[in-house]
């Protein structure tokens, strides 16, 4: 039905959008753009709430509270599948959650501090882990088994070196520890990290694609420098619980369907780097997306278990 026959649902109360990351994130900026396009053109109003614990996992009990009544969304990443993969949570995202829709999907790379002497590039970088005594870190949000975990000890597997992963839940100081000597690298997506790149703060020396995107022809791709890994790819979305009535889920599934068209989102997705790889999965298209990615985390999760334990015995 059209959504102007259904205001009904969007004034009796606000939609509780919960953010499982701190402000100023990707999720956060995600969210707070479809919101506002949302709002631009129904009558729908949100209520943002963004809870920073677990690494995004620590959000899913506040969620899974929360009544099947269509008045609670969570948008989530990735890591959701990735996590149900390796047995860190019970909740299947495409069975127990209802996808109603993905509107991001991009690559990942590697930054440095832009004035940083120690290296320059991709080549130095990987010379100086090499050298260095102790462990290179690399800032993040992640756990044993999240993609940037499994993403990073893929690439020291392939090309012999090692890192310290180091996840940081606060935003601000994830993107900030290359500038104060908490971290030598950065994982994260580009748009994420958009002000610092435009800025000249930060500067990409990897990425993590089957080919180099064009706004980042100058930067090499994990395959180029002797990586021979599966790119995994972030992609974000927003869900729903399994139970709400059907013609709830249906207003919902056309009211993101809508925001994700508007004029405003579309310039913000274009604004991440968000039209390299067609970002959009409806809701049958994101199960879709969803099941190949738990098997895809379930096949590396089983090759890093087999790998540590290998490394454990020949000790």
């Amino acid at each position: 039905f059209l959504l102007a026959s259904a205001s009904a649902y969007a004034q009796s109360k606000p939609i509780t959008m919960i953010v499982p990351y701190g402000k100023g994130g990707g999720s956060d900026q995600l969210s707070r753009a479809m919101v506002k396009s949302i709002e631009s053109f129904s009558d729908a109003r949100f209520n943002v709430i963004n809870i920073k614990k677990g690494s995004g996992l620590g959000a899913l009990p506040d969620f899974m509270k929360l009544p099947a009544d269509g008045y609670a969304v969570i948008e989530h990443i990735d890591d959701i599948t990735s996590a149900y993969a390796i047995g860190a949570i019970d909740i299947h995202p495409s069975r127990d959650w209802k996808p109603l829709s993905i509107v991001q999907l991009t690559f990942s790379q590697l930054f440095i501090n832009a004035d940083d002497k120690r290296f320059s590039d991709w080549k130095s970088f990987l010379a100086y882990a090499q050298k260095k005594e102790k462990r290179v870190a690399i800032a993040n949000v992640s756990y044993d088994g999240s993609m940037e975990n499994l993403t990073m000890r893929a690439l020291e597997n392939d090309l012999d070196f090692k890192t310290r992963q180091i996840s940081f839940p606060n935003v601000k100081d994830r993107y900030e520890a290359v500038f104060n000597g908490r971290a030598d690298a950065l994982f994260e997506q580009p748009g994420d990290v958009r002000k610092y790149l435009d800025g000249g703060r930060l500067k990409p020396i990897l990425t993590f694609f089957h080919e180099r995107p064009k706004a980042f022809s100058q930067v090499p791709t994990h395959r180029e420098v002797g990586a021979k890994f599966e790119p995994l790819l972030r992609f974000r979305g927003f869900f729903i619980k399994k139970g709400v009535p059907d013609e709830r889920r249906a207003y919902l599934e056309k009211l993101f369907t809508q925001g994700f068209a508007t004029k405003s989102f579309q310039d913000f997705n274009e604004s991440k780097y968000m039209k390299v790889v067609d970002p959009y999965r409806n809701p049958k298209d994101s199960v879709t997306l969803i099941e190949k990615t738990i098997d895809s985390y379930s096949k590396y999760y089983q090759d890093f278990l087999a790998q540590t334990l290998n490394e454990y015995f020949k000790r």
